[in-house]
């Protein structure tokens, strides 16, 4: 295992110690060990800066399943690392914010820390991982440890409700993506992302390439609450301010992003992937904003402005796309907009993850979130106002913050690419531009709504649960860390050109690398007088004018049926789901043994049947066949007249009789065959099984009178005559054709040499067959000690309480 491996499994490796830590030093609060990692983990990620800096990669394997081309392979370049450092450097500040946020003597912080410990691990080996289905797996990893975080007060009805809603969307996203990697790799021949890169000028012809297309981006889309499956991100805000500063601001809704940005050069030339990526994201941007301005809930609003930003970002990198089409290689035409989307990831992790927490800080310090509540704390909570101001002005892309930089270059990346002639963009190219602005305008109503109605206006003391005042220092310092950068980058910008910002949009756009073309990225807080800065100041004025008019026109939310919700259609697919398999459920699960028989039997009928059908495997060749001998015979007729006569039996005692007759003649049938060994196996089972058959009928009733006719079933008749028929079919295929080379003659030359025995049945048994064997003898150990229970059970009187 290497360095960059450890670091990967680290904080999962961590967390097994963490319940014993909490629980041997209970008046220590557990987030002061765990945030130890994730600053060790920052610092040993930001040695790499350099080298990304000067287009260097970071590979190293572990072998895992050879056999199948699976291996932990981990790549780092200047994506991977931009991620890899908001994940551990967010992480970092979530974790001490949690110290103060969380009570040590209410909450059960071993089990808190272990799930974001986990969460860490997840996404680290998603933004890390080479190999496919690795990456598959950490991707599921991240939905799983999301899930027991949202529910993390699982006691809360709306926290299970959120925690299942976010599991059921984002796994059906992680399947698709599954379904993709197995097409993709198939056109490929390999499990590499970056060996998938090298091949794809054979693979981008193929037929089903587009289908993997369309499979990522469900993934991509449900990760990172894109419409219409944002739905479940609002819901996942029951879960504790810590996790939704970091999952749902800064790392996990990110992932989505991570891989639209990484498959960019795989899939990026097709027009598809441009539509799809560019509208879905413009639409969300759009979806997210409007829908913001409605909610009472501060972190409902703040949950849907993430998911106005993640549309943003998204639309960027679909919009970037273009730079990797073939007739914008030559000239390096649009890279602003994949410039934009990675300046405006950082810039959204700094203010978003800083008012997520300014929202903790309210609710912790006053008992409510509802801004119908609250009121007039600028004066009892300055430092949180500041916090608020500083986040919300650079959400809203109000100079001199960051936002407003990254939300310039938004602009300038629609505009330029929605004039051009790719794709036949000039036919409907303004639609961008417009939901572009019209979102933005939105993004203002609700930064102003944030502030205005949490720290200005009047103060309603007499509604709030708690007397509000400022929070301790320890859960200041985080979101303040935070708004600096915000305040620093936006000053000070080109910090991050070169550091983060070009290696990352080069690893997403090589092909403009390889042809030559140049990505400079220079920003800067004055372009002069243009169609950006007009922009900008229609979004500020209409802004203004719709906040100012917000109760003339928020009634018209409460005209959309609910019926037509999402929401709604969401919640009515679960119930009839739940009622139709009651209903399945109520039909097959009779409580009869008899008609599972008949659902076991009848699907292995049709099952085999009908592959002996489609392989034409219905011949038979005599020739193998060995005479057959007088007593041969004399035992089948033995075993057939005690298999009928089982079920014409009027007495338990006679069927069971019967049965031991017919397990013992096919013991002397293995004799006869000259096999001991499958002879006494038969005749222990059988006599285990009779005993048990008695144990179990001497507690019945006597068969009664009107038991002792058993009407005919057809039904039951034909399945069984099937299963018979069946099971002679396939041995007489078997025995008349061989698809095989029998594996007999391997045996016979190798139990000798190979493992020193003389009886070839004990060697394949114990040596070639031997993990076979220990779970046959771990299988006759439980029922062992199963009748021994209950024997034990019976002479205690257990059986007659």
């Amino acid at each position: 295992m290497s360095v960059m491996h450890g670091a990967i499994l680290l904080p999962i490796l961590i967390s097994l110690f963490i319940p014993l830590l909490a629980k041997r030093l209970p008046n220590i609060h557990t987030g002061w060990f765990v945030l130890v990692v994730p600053v060790l983990l920052v610092s040993y990620f930001s040695r790499f800066l350099a080298g990304t800096m000067s287009g260097e990669t970071f590979t190293a394997r572990m072998p895992w399943i050879p056999s199948l081309g699976i291996d932990f392979v981990t790549y780092l370049d200047g994506l991977g690392l931009l991620f890899a450092l908001l994940i551990t450097g967010i992480g970092s500040l979530v974790v001490l914010y949690s110290i103060f946020y969380l009570d040590a003597k209410k909450e059960s912080l071993g089990t808190f820390y272990v799930y974001l410990l986990m969460f860490m691990t997840a996404m680290l080996g998603v933004v890390l991982s080479d190999n496919m289905i690795v990456l598959y797996l950490f991707w599921e990893l991240t939905s799983i440890s999301s899930f027991l975080l949202i529910a993390y007060w699982y006691e809360r009805e709306r926290s299970r409700y959120g925690a299942q809603k976010s599991m059921l969307i984002t796994v059906f996203g992680g399947l698709a993506m599954l379904g993709g990697i197995a097409i993709l790799s198939t056109l490929s021949g390999s499990l590499s992302i970056r060996e998938t890169y090298a091949s794809l000028e054979s693979i981008q012809g193929e037929p089903f390439f587009s289908v993997a297309l369309v499979l990522f981006l469900l993934a991509a889309f449900t990760k990172s609450a894109q419409f219409p499956f944002h739905i479940w991100l609002p819901d996942a805000m029951e879960a504790p301010t810590p996790v939704s500063a970091y999952l749902h601001s800064a790392t996990m809704v990110k992932a989505g992003l991570y891989l639209v940005a990484r498959f960019s050069p795989i899939f990026a030339d097709e027009s598809l992937w441009f539509y799809l990526v560019s509208s879905v994201g413009i639409f969300t941007l759009f979806w997210g904003s409007l829908n913001a301005v409605k909610q009472h809930d501060l972190k409902g609003i703040l949950a849907y402005s993430t998911i106005s930003q993640l549309g943003l970002i998204m639309s960027l990198l679909g919009l970037g796309a273009a730079a990797l089409h073939v007739d914008a290689l030559d000239d390096g035409l649009y890279t602003i907009a994949t410039v934009a989307a990675i300046f405006h990831l950082i810039n959204h992790a700094t203010f978003k993850g800083s008012l997520f927490m300014m929202a903790g800080i309210v609710d912790h310090e006053t008992g409510t979130r509802d801004i119908r509540k609250l009121g007039g704390l600028a004066q009892l909570m300055p430092i949180s106002m500041t916090i608020a101001m500083i986040g919300t002005l650079s959400m809203a892309g109000i100079p001199p913050f960051n936002g407003f930089l990254s939300k310039e270059m938004f602009l300038t990346g629609v505009l330029e690419v929605s004039g051009s002639d790719l794709f036949h963009l000039p036919s409907y190219g303004w639609i961008i531009p417009v939901l572009a602005v019209v979102g933005s305008i939105f993004t203002f109503v609700y930064s102003i709504l944030i502030v205005r109605r949490t720290f200005f206006g009047k103060r309603q003391d007499d509604k709030l649960p708690k007397t509000p005042h400022e929070a301790p220092i320890g859960m200041l310092i985080p979101p303040l860390v935070l708004v600096s950068l915000v305040v620093i980058i936006g000053l000070f910008p080109n910090i991050l050109s070169d550091t983060l910002i070009r290696p990352a949009v080069e690893a997403i756009l090589p092909q403009v690398v390889d042809a030559g073309g140049k990505i400079d990225v220079h920003i800067s807080m004055w372009h002069g007088f243009n169609t950006e800065l007009f922009l900008t100041l229609v979004i500020i004025s209409a802004g203004v004018i719709l906040y100012k008019t917000l109760p003339r026109w928020q009634s018209l939310y409460n005209r959309m049926p609910r019926a037509v919700s999402l929401n709604h259609q969401y919640d009515a697919l679960l119930r009839r789901g739940e009622q139709t398999s009651t209903k399945i459920h109520d039909t097959v699960m009779t409580g009869y043994m008899r008609s599972y028989l008949v659902y076991i039997f009848g699907f292995i009928v049709i099952l085999i049947l009908t592959a002996l059908y489609g392989f034409d495997a219905f011949r038979f060749a005599v020739d193998p066949i060995s005479s057959i001998d007088a007593y041969e015979i004399i035992l089948a007729l033995v075993l057939v007249s005690s298999a009928l006569s089982i079920t014409f039996a009027r007495s338990r005692l006679t069927s069971i009789i019967l049965l031991g007759v017919t397990g013992y003649t096919v013991a002397l049938f293995f004799v006869l065959f000259r096999a001991p060994d499958l002879a006494l196996t038969q005749l222990v089972i059988e006599t285990v099984s009779v005993a048990l058959f008695l144990l179990v009928f001497y507690r019945l009733p006597e068969i009664s009178r009107k038991e002792e006719r058993i009407p005919f079933k057809l039904g039951n008749a034909l399945i069984s005559a099937l299963v018979g028929l069946t099971v002679t079919l396939v041995a007489l295929a078997s025995l008349s054709q061989r698809s095989f080379t029998s594996i007999a003659k391997y045996y016979i030359d190798n139990v000798a040499d190979l493992a020193a025995g003389g009886n070839m049945v004990n060697v394949i048994l114990v040596d070639f067959r031997g993990f076979d064997t220990l779970f046959e003898i771990a299988v006759l150990a439980l029922a062992g000690i199963g009748i021994y229970t209950m024997i034990k059970f019976r002479r205690t009187g257990g059986m007659d309480k």
